[in-house]
């Protein structure tokens, strides 16, 4: 009889467990996943990229068809309607199709799914629904949930105080959506109202929306969420949201402290950040601690201070995102199977699935900055507009540009920010040109497909040297 059920127990089927349990499969390792929800894939596929990127791509649809954008490309509709319900529908039908597809894989590799969530007993075993399971390997991957704000009651079946997961399940459009948080989450969800004809207001304590990304895509957001209608209240924060009936009243005054006033909304959405998920899991049974921050601490190869236990995705620290924590699943299982598995943080795309879409990798050019002691002149910085890229300018899409800050010395590219219709695609070529130490050169000499908008990094590129061609 083995001495232990399975080599490797993942807890938790997000983006991370589910790659990290098939990943040990694949490398002959006895493979099971814990995960207590009725479908896989974890807050990404069920309650969050998946089905935000689904709402957002009709909503699109649904603006360029109402505000006359088709009509400019000689395309003509009668009255446009929106019908919410089939919207929301295909939403479902995009989340069921890859829910059910990481089962397949799951049965296609031989994972056992443990249908239930975990509670370690000790280091080597854990309960799930009432039956302890035993395994060599423990691999936390439980995910991030969101970040509750002080004093606000989410209630998201009653419709009017939502976090991120209620906001995606609305059956109407608001007349008027509050966002609490121009962060990532709050932009992208309340551009799909906007576009449904809600009025949007974004309440966001710090000075400028998008913390995190570069200065200049940071002020270049405000610019194009408030062209696009989004009524922005920025250094504000919200003291209150008291709801009577379907209308909810926000309380806010500015960070700094100041004079309070009240907004009315018939929807408020709390998207202040995440958290990591280790509640229930019984940690102090294994005698490890979450830091301060309320993440579980590793080493660089994913091993917790728990001999046996791993941890990987938004439940550690670094960026809570979806392709991070895939990352680092195949790099836990690997190091596990005795491979060398490394994620390497420091090039870690992030993108907002807005209209632009705004995209970043490396370093911003005030961390560059920074980190080149104050020395302007140890940094070069190039930006080509949007509207110089032939293909951007044909498709009606003139916001944004690309950013390329590169090292004065040595002309090694230490970050690329974009604002393009297809930002998100674009940033994996600055990636890659990150992960294999590419010079600005690199990128400016490699030949790019024209008519596209991955020419504006060429151009971008070219300017590191001053010599760009279509500005």
């Amino acid at each position: 009889m083995a001495e232990y059920d399975y080599d490797v127990l993942v807890i938790g089927a997000g983006p991370g467990g589910y790659v990290a349990a098939i990943r040990a499969a694949q490398l002959g390792l006895k493979t099971a996943c814990a995960d207590g929800r009725e479908t896989l894939g974890g807050t990404c596929l069920n309650v969050g990229c998946i089905p935000s990127k689904a709402l957002l791509h009709g909503s699109e649809k649904f603006e360029e068809a109402v505000n006359g954008t088709f009509a400019s490309y000689g395309i003509k509709t009668g009255p446009v309607e929106l019908d919410l319900a089939t919207m929301q529908q295909q939403k479902l039908d995009s989340v069921k199709s890859l829910t059910g597809g990481i089962e397949f894989l799951f049965k296609k590799n031989k994972v056992t799914w443990l249908k239930g969530y975990a509670s370690f007993e000790d280091a080597h075993s854990v309960t799930v629904s009432g039956q302890k399971v035993s395994a060599k390997h423990i691999v936390i991957a439980t995910g991030s949930s969101v970040t509750p704000l002080p004093g606000v009651s989410v209630d998201n079946d009653a419709g009017v105080v939502v976090d991120s997961t209620g906001a995606l399940a609305l059956t109407r459009v608001p007349d008027h959506l509050v966002v609490i948080g121009g962060g990532v989450i709050g932009l992208e969800l309340g551009s799909v109202w906007r576009r449904l004809g809600a009025k949007v207001t974004v309440v966001e304590y710090l000075d400028q929306l998008l913390p995190g990304m570069d200065g200049d895509v940071r002020k270049e957001a405000a610019k194009i969420f408030k062209k696009q209608g989004m009524a922005l209240k920025l250094s504000t924060k919200v003291t209150g949201v008291a709801v009577d009936g379907g209308k909810a009243t926000l309380t806010v005054e500015p960070s700094a402290g100041g004079a309070a006033e009240t907004i009315e909304a018939d929807c408020v959405l709390v998207a202040i950040g995440r958290r990591p998920n280790t509640e229930g899991l019984g940690l102090d049974k294994i005698g490890l601690a979450p830091n301060a921050r309320g993440q579980i601490e590793t080493d660089h190869d994913f091993r917790t201070a728990v001999d046996g236990v791993w941890a990987i995705g938004d439940v550690i620290p670094g960026p809570m995102l979806a392709h991070k924590a895939e990352d680092e699943g195949i790099a836990v299982a690997e190091n596990i199977a005795g491979l060398t598995g490394i994620v390497n943080h420091d090039v870690i795309p992030g993108v907002v699935y807005t209209f632009p879409e705004f995209a970043g990798v490396g370093l911003t050019q005030e961390a560059a900055l920074e980190k080149a002691g104050g020395d302007q002149s140890k940094i070069k910085v190039s930006k080509f507009p949007m509207l110089g890229n032939s293909r951007a300018k044909t498709n009606h899409e003139p916001d944004g540009f690309v950013k390329v800050i590169a090292d004065a010395q040595n002309d090694r590219v230490l970050g690329v920010w974009a604002i393009a219709s297809v930002a998100g695609t674009m940033i994996a070529e600055a990636a890659l040109a990150l992960e294999f130490g590419a010079t600005s050169e690199d990128i400016a000499y490699t030949c790019h497909a024209h008519p596209t908008h991955s020419e504006a990094l060429k151009e971008a590129a070219m300017g590191i040297r001053e010599k760009p061609i279509h500005i």
